[in-house]
This record gives C-alpha cells, structure tokens and sequence, in this order.
C-alpha cells in the first residue's frame, strides 16, 4: 500500500480577542513560565514598559523589553535570542506587526521556550502560523521556516489594533483576501499546506469562513478604524484577519498570490509597500491565471477599493515597468520551493508574467471605471 501524506488542522492552543488587554499579559504568561522576554516594536516599547511590564512585576513575575531590529533575519534572531538567554527567560512574548512576529516565533523556536503574541497591527494573518518569514539583510525574501508548533497564545487587543494606521489595517484585509482562493486552488489540487502535509475540509471551510467575514464587515470595520473605535465589524474582521486567515492558510494551503508576493520583494521600488497591498496584487494575478468568473472578480476588487488598498502596480510604488525585473519576479514565483504549484494546473514563467500584465491592465480598467 502507498502511503499518502495525511491531512491536517493546526491552530494557537488560545485566541483571545477584547480590549484593554496588554496590561493584563501576567495572565498568560504565568500559565507557561515567570521570566518574559518581550520583543517589542521599537514604537511600543514605552507602552510595553508601562503596562506588561509593571503589570508582570504586580503580579510577582519578571519582564524585560527588547526594541525589535526591524527586519526578520537570522542575525536579528540570533541577537534576540542570545538576550533572552542572558537574562534567563523561560516565555517569549512578541509584541508589534508581523516582522517582530516572526522573530518572536524564531526565537522561541531555536531556544525552545513557549511563545505568546500580541499584535498591536492588524497588517497579516502572521500571529497564528507555524511559519515564519525569514529576510536577507537586504528586505528580499529569504525562505520560509517551518515551525514544529503554533503559538501558544494569541492575544489581539482591538483597542490597539483601532488605534493603528489605517494603511496597515487595510494590509490585513488584502492579506486575508487572498486566504479561500489559495486555499481552494490547493484543497483542488491536493496539494501542500504550510504544515507541509495535504489540506483539510475544515481549513477550506475557516479559509472560506474568512472571506465571508471579509467581504461581510469592509466598509464598516474600515469606517471603525478611519474613526480610532474598536465596533462589533471590526472585531469580527480582526477575527478574519488574525485568526481565520492564519488557521485558513497554515491548513488550507497557499497557492499563486503568495508565491506573486515572494517574487515582488525583489522589486526594489516594492520595499516600502506592505505585504498584504502585495498580497493582493498576487490574488488578481492568481485570478487571471485561474480564467476566475467576473463575479467573483468583481467582488475581489470591490473590497480591495472598499478598503483603499491599491490594485495597480503604479498604486504601489513601481515608477517604471521594466519588463525583465518582472519577468525576474515570475521565475521567483514559480520557484519549485515555493506555493505556485499548488495551483490545480502548471504555469509557466511565462504564463505569470502575462497574467501580472494583464492584472495591472485589471486594475487599472477597473479604478477608471470606479472613480469617484
């Protein structure tokens, strides 16, 4: 008998979602360990140390903060996780946007210490996946690291995440947009999820669960967060955002949008652009490649413009198109590490450099149309 790769659902052991809730992490961080190491957006720190901080030492337990270096790479980890050792931490906590994120996880991965997270960005679906995305030294795409586990906790503050930038909250959606179209793409190919095993039923019902919620609350939780309150649409987009886009991709799977958005950290005028904004031009690409029905891509573009997020490549800071940088992204995407093959059908190179042109085109078409 062949033996096939068996099929799973992974997930945080705890999503905890409600407000006021940084000065309240003594309450899980004492359920793994009474020494915490916080690795913390360099933004938040003083927040951090006024809040987690003190409210750990009220507690009877220790703290120490750490600024996080700004971008996820082996010598940061490597930096953070030496600190941690030194001042004898027995919990990671990793507090900020999915960068600081991952560098949490790896840290807590190589030093073998339970991990809790607490995202003060709603910006990805980062928080609740075993993986992280590792970088070069340069911001490009460096691979992916597979962790044996999920966080321990996740904590997601709305209180916070209503005060954040708006461009960040809007990277989320893009982010979680994505979610059921790969997902599916991957359940119909039986292909490979981010736990490298097959996907599940259940992670393409929570992937398709997100995209209902996303499509559901967009104008009303971007009303929330335009306004600085934390509303009942912009708890349930946070849910889709956080938890269901994570636990939808880590079981469900990832397809063309991802391996899109790998391919564009190459482009240099693409640097400062967020990972969801790139994000969703890889699902416009996936959905030319797929041949996807104009109601579903109508409805795709109607929450990208609901959520100000931009659909051209001009929209996301590429001044000129230089076809050989882009024919550059297209072979990174179809590199044979990464998720394009988890598309039900084989693409070419070529085919995602036509299908990223024509996308532009897309979006272009479609913002003309809709002006306001």
């Amino acid at each position: 008998m062949v033996e096939k790769t068996p099929r799973t659902v992974s997930a945080p052991k705890k999503f905890i979602i409600g407000t006021g809730l940084l000065a309240q992490l003594h309450d899980y961080v004492k359920d793994f360990g009474d020494n915490a190491f916080i690795i913390s957006d360099e933004f938040f720190v003083e927040r951090v140390q006024k809040e987690s901080v003190a409210g750990l030492e009220k507690a009877g337990l220790k703290g120490t903060a750490e600024r996080f270096g700004c971008e996820c790479t082996d010598a940061e980890i490597k930096r953070l996780g030496e600190l941690a050792k030194t001042r004898g931490a027995n919990v990671i906590v990793g507090i900020g946007g999915g960068k600081t994120l991952d560098t949490s996880k790896a840290v807590a991965h190589y030093y073998k210490l339970p991990l809790i997270l607490y995202p003060t960005i709603a910006s990805t679906d980062a928080p609740c996946i075993a993986l992280a995305v590792i970088y070069t030294e340069k911001g490009e795409f460096d691979r992916y690291l597979f962790l044996p586990q999920n966080p321990d906790v996740v904590v997601a503050d709305t209180g916070v995440i209503a005060g954040a930038p708006v461009r960040f909250f809007a990277a989320g959606i893009g982010d979680a947009l994505s979610t059921y179209f790969e997902a599916r793409a991957c359940y119909r190919s039986d292909g490979v999820n981010l736990s490298c095993k097959r996907p599940s039923r259940t992670g393409l019902g929570l992937a398709r669960m997100c995209y209902d919620l996303v499509c559901k609350n967009v104008d009303l939780a971007m009303d929330a967060v335009r306004n600085k309150v934390p509303t009942r649409a912009l708890e349930e987009m946070v849910e889709a955002t956080i938890y269901l886009s994570g636990t939808g991709a880590e079981t469900g799977g990832l397809a063309a949008a991802h391996a899109v958005h790998n391919g564009m950290t190459a482009i240099e005028d693409l640097h400062h652009a967020q990972h969801g904004e790139k994000v969703v031009f890889g699902l416009m690409t996936q959905l030319v490649l797929e041949n996807a029905p104009k109601e579903e891509i109508e409805e795709v573009l109607r929450v990208v413009r609901a959520a100000g997020l931009p659909m051209t490549l001009k929209e996301l800071g590429v001044k000129e198109f230089v076809e050989a940088d882009w024919r550059k992204v297209a072979e990174i995407a179809c590199d044979k590490d990464d998720t394009m093959g988890n598309l039900p059908f084989k693409v070419t190179p070529d085919d995602v450099y036509h299908a990223m042109v024509a996308a532009n085109a897309l979006g272009e078409r479609y913002r003309a149309a809709h002006q306001a």
